[in-house]
């Protein structure tokens, strides 16, 4: 069964950085693009950033241009997101997910393999 596992959250005060990253397991990902989504209490889950299979092609919600980079390395089935100068309004759940479109959609509809996800907190 495919596995998704996010891991390098926490608490951090405004400004700071953060690596998240996300392995896969249970099945190979190599043709799929990949992403990161948030989710703040209330709100609905957002699209962050994405990576296209290859990992020639990325996409950035506005808000985090400049200050997030996703990177993804086969070798090791892994995605990544590093994140600098976050601040308050970065406060969410974050979750990678995998989609077989292979091009890296904005849409969390088009994702078919989710995390459960890893709490990030940016004190001000």
């Amino acid at each position: 069964q495919a596995q998704l596992v996010e891991s390098g959250g926490g608490l951090v005060q405004a400004g700071g950085s953060l690596r998240l990253s996300c392995t896969t397991s249970g099945r190979t990902f190599h043709s799929y693009s990949m992403g990161w989504f948030r989710q703040a209490p209330g709100t609905e889950r957002e699209f962050v950033a994405s990576i296209s299979w290859n990992g020639r092609s990325t996409n950035y919600k506005n808000s985090v241009k400049g200050r997030f980079t996703i990177s993804r390395d086969k070798s090791v089935n892994g995605l990544y997101l590093q994140m600098n100068n976050l601040q308050p309004e970065d406060t969410a759940v974050y979750y990678c997910a995998a989609s077989s479109s292979g091009i890296g959609s904005t849409s969390a509809t088009e994702y078919q393999y989710w995390g459960q996800g890893t709490q990030v907190t940016v004190s001000s």
